[in-house]
């Protein structure tokens, strides 16, 4: 059976991925609240990555060029740069905040300390800086602390104006 070639609704997606963000962002909160560090950091880390592809849907014209070709997903051809902004793989976080630091400045910085509270999250505290860069329980608690309220206040100013963050070159 041949795949049929489909677009996404960019515009849709764009909007439950922003919803999504905020939504994870307030389970962090109740999750560090309850003492739940390492949920908590994996929380705001799906909030990152929600709102990373909301940047990215938004301006997902901006990725056409970088990600060329399509993607085969079940019966479906989508194309890739539509994928990757509706996706986020998490090894491309990196790559792709850095092209929106051009759109969104901060998104570079926000998506470091997201992947540094991944790591946290699966690998627990690390005073040896091996398998984590988060020493300890109350470094991952000061920084995840930070790291909602960075993110909301991005978010908060992005979704009053979510028009204005679309650039068209």
């Amino acid at each position: 059976m041949e795949a049929r070639m489909r677009r996404l609704n960019t515009e849709a997606l764009a909007k439950e991925r922003l919803e999504e963000a905020m939504k994870e962002l307030d389970v962090a909160e109740v999750f560090l609240r309850e003492g739940l560090t390492s949920n908590a950091a994996g929380k705001a880390f799906q909030a990152w990555k929600a709102f990373l592809s909301y940047l990215a849907l938004k301006n997902a014209d901006q990725l056409q060029e970088k990600y060329r070709g399509n993607k085969r997903v079940g019966n479906v051809t989508i194309p890739f740069h539509e994928w990757i902004a509706a996706v986020i793989p998490t090894n491309r976080m990196t790559e792709l905040s850095a092209e929106m630091e051009r759109i969104v400045p901060g998104v570079a910085e926000l998506t470091a300390m997201a992947l540094q509270l991944h790591e946290y999250q699966y690998n627990g505290p690390d005073p040896e800086g091996i398998r984590s860069k988060i020493p300890n329980d109350e470094t991952a608690i000061a920084l995840i602390k930070s790291f909602i309220v960075k993110a909301r206040a991005l978010m908060s100013v992005l979704s009053k104006g979510s028009n204005s963050i679309h650039t068209s070159g």
